[in-house]
């Protein structure tokens, strides 16, 4: 384009050449033309240290200026008179060349210096920090204006600087704790840099900042603990004898016991007054924390039941570990390490030596102390809170101020309908609660979904329609804002029963995102979510895998409901259905029922039997109660239930039963008949019972007529 410019000028020339004729071709006056005066040019330099020149070249009689930006590049650019142009420049000085051009072609140039230069780094402002979780760690951060970056020289001989962005973080990790002359140095854009200088306290962190790990819940009897706050712990003479190379304490960490040692060389613990008896357990447990120790070892001492005497009847083996610094190491050492390294007996232990490298001068702090085995019982589905040995431990959350709502195992406080069981899961939401207030409870290993997919839960609320949120987790999964997995699967149910036991269904696969190879091992109930909370209790159990089991409801999503017929006129199947309620009223709201029809001329004994997944649970109750729809009064209804297993008789049924009446008191509509079972003398509730069976119009021939049935529980 700056080439066309010039050709152009050129073409006027020739055009006010060709313009005249050929008499009349006198140039002269061109000669007469003066080329530009009083050239120069204006500098404006930005204050920001960006660099950026606004260059304005002016000069009389100029048609045209060109500016070569002189900064080491053969770029220029044409102007017009008056006309500006920028260019960013580093700092320095620069010699920038004018040219002015006239309209034919005359031309006058000049040097003029440019010079660059940018503000060195203002108002440093340096923060250093020894880091409050890492030993021996500093944290510097340096804000300047003009500066876009900084270097930290430590003072530690040998070591090179290190480089940050100003307003950002860095960090540097001492060899030891003491005093350094530390410099920060800022940069910008300027030659010249801006320092800070200090003498900065290095120091060493000579306790833990943090908890030792929380030990999983165990169960009583797989546990033996030493040292604990989560377990029961026995009885310890001392921790800290008399012939122990070392200093002891107690002391406090975050509001949890720690047992401290300095100074140690070797210390010795004893529970001579009570000896521990081990050899039911599989391992050792410890947590420890250290400034300074690179190892330590630990020596099981076992009397062999006589007392220490010389020590020479003693058994004993001792174990080296490494450990790290600053942070909690969790060793947990199978007791078969110490059978490999000599010791012959756990029945006995009497000692526990601990040892740590340096010696003499390390500093430990010991929690968690525990023998431990496999569990005897794993928490896992289905849970009812009946057994003796698990440990139900179920924490609230979401209290009117964020904290545990309050959750308890308790004492069953209605033992009606469905549920007459000892012990339920209760949870209370108090007024203002959150509207995601719950509780949640780990278990021992991933739900096992083979059975089936869709879980029942027993609740108690006091309102009907409140809404029910079964939440179940994979812990392992990564964490969100908050710190819950990101792994989850949630279904909500609604209750339809205020102040009484019903049984609700969750089918996972509702969940978009469930999957049956997902290890889910929190469980989580909320109740009444999504409201805040009006300071209600709630309550809960059996929770488990929906199966073929009592209370039968026919409204469990995923179940398959097998009533199999006989007895009809030609001794073949009666027609039975899982069918839509046909008579929505009174007691039975439901949606879905037991049709059994009795044709006419079936046999007296006609009926429908189905098998159970499992044999009968009587911790529920004997008596067994039935929703019954007939088409007339004083209808016989017969009840049985069967041992599969027992010996079959001629008709091949089974030999172990048994069988109790009721009588239907009114016509075409739903009642509750309630068959006793320990009416029955042949009733055992050893006896695994795992066959029911319905009789409708027990002892008379058919008349062609439908029974309905629904509800089928156990119960007191």
């Amino acid at each position: 384009m700056k080439k066309n410019k010039i050709i152009y000028k050129l073409i006027i020339a020739l055009l006010i050449i060709s313009a005249c004729t050929d008499n009349v071709r006198d140039l002269d006056f061109l000669d007469k033309v003066l080329p530009p005066t009083n050239l120069t040019a204006s500098y404006d330099i930005t204050q920001d240290n960006t660099g950026l020149v606004t260059i304005t070249p002016t000069a009389e009689g100029a048609q045209e200026i060109q500016v070569f930006f002189g900064d080491g590049t053969n770029e220029f650019e044409i102007l017009t008179n008056g006309e500006s142009v920028q260019r960013t420049y580093k700092e320095g000085t620069f010699d920038v060349k004018i040219v002015a051009s006239n309209a034919v072609g005359n031309s006058i140039e000049i040097m003029q210096q440019l010079i660059v230069s940018f503000k060195a780094p203002q108002n440093l402002v340096v923060v250093i920090e020894n880091d409050a979780a890492v030993s021996k760690q500093v944290n510097v951060t340096a804000n300047a204006d003009f500066a876009t970056m900084f270097d930290f020289y430590s003072g530690q001989t040998g070591s090179d600087p290190v480089t940050g962005n100003i307003g950002e973080t860095i960090t540097f990790q001492y060899d030891e704790a003491g005093t350094y002359s530390v410099r920060v140095v800022a940069k910008g854009g300027a030659i010249a840099t801006t320092e800070y200088t200090e003498d900065f306290i290095v120091t060493e962190i000579l306790d833990p900042t943090t908890l030792a790990p929380n030990p999983p819940l165990r169960n009583a009897s797989d546990v033996i603990s030493l040292f604990s706050d989560v377990y029961t712990n026995v009885t310890v003479d001392t921790w800290n004898t008399s012939w122990s190379q070392a200093s002891f304490e107690d002391v406090t960490i975050n509001g949890n016991a720690v047992k401290k040692y300095t100074s140690l060389g070797f210390n010795g613990i004893e529970t001579t007054s009570n000896p521990l008896d081990a050899s039911s357990m599989t391992h050792v447990h410890l947590d420890v924390w250290t400034p300074n120790a690179t190892e330590i070892k630990l020596k099981l001492v076992d009397f062999l039941g006589d007392g220490f005497d010389d020590g020479s009847n003693n058994s004993e083996a001792e174990l080296t570990f490494a450990i790290n610094t600053g942070e909690w190491t969790s060793i947990d050492i199978p007791l078969a390490d110490f059978t490999a390294a000599g010791i012959t007996s756990f029945a006995d232990i009497n000692q526990y030596i601990i040892t740590a490298t340096p010696f003499g001068s390390s500093i430990l702090f010991v929690d968690n102390f525990y023998f431990h085995k496999p569990p005897s019982e794993l928490q896992k589905l289905p849970v009812n809170f009946e057994s003796s040995t698990l440990n139900y431990t179920w924490t609230g959350f979401g209290d009117p101020n964020f904290s545990a709502i309050p959750t308890a195992v308790i004492s069953n406080p209605d033992k009606s309908g469905i549920n007459t069981t000892n012990t339920v899961l209760e949870i209370e939401k108090p007024s203002g609660s959150q509207v995601w207030a719950g509780a949640s409870m780990p278990l021992d290993q991933g739900i096992d979904f083979s059975a089936g997919t869709t879980i029942t839960v027993k609740v108690w609320s006091p309102r009907v329609g409140t809404d029910i949120l079964l939440k179940m987790e994979d812990p392992t999964s990564p964490k969100d804002g908050n710190g819950n997995p990101t792994v989850f699967a949630e279904v909500k149910a609604t209750t339809t029963v205020a102040s009484a036991w019903e049984e609700l269904s969750f089918d996972m696969t509702t969940f978009a995102s469930f999957s049956t190879s997902i290890a889910y091992k929190n469980v989580i109930l909320f109740p009444d979510f999504g409201n805040m909370g009006q300071g209600e209790k709630f309550y809960f159990d059996d929770i488990e895998i929906a199966s073929i089991k009592l209370p039968v409801n026919f409204e469990v999503p995923g179940l398959t409901y097998t009533w199999v017929g006989f007895g009809d006129p030609n001794f073949g199947p009666l027609p039975t259905a899982i069918i839509s309620n046909p008579d929505v009223t009174g007691i039975n709201m439901s949606s879905t029922v037991l049709e059994i029809q009795k044709p006419s001329g079936s046999q007296v004994w006609a009926g429908a039997s189905m098998a159970l997944d499992a044999p009968i649970n009587f911790a529920y109750g004997t008596k067994v109660k039935i929703k019954v729809w007939s088409p007339r009064v004083g209808t016989k209804i017969l009840f049985k239930t069967e041992d599969p297993s027992s010996p079959k008789d001629g008709n091949g049924n089974p030999t172990v039963f048994v069988e109790i009446e009721a009588t239907s008191t009114v016509a075409n509509q739903w009642e509750e008949l309630t068959f006793d079972l320990t009416s029955s003398g042949s009733f055992n509730t050893s006896i695994n019972y795992e066959n029911v069976i319905i009789f409708p119009d027990f002892g008379n021939g058919g008349q062609g007529e439908s029974f309905y049935f629904d509800d089928l529980i156990l119960t007191n």
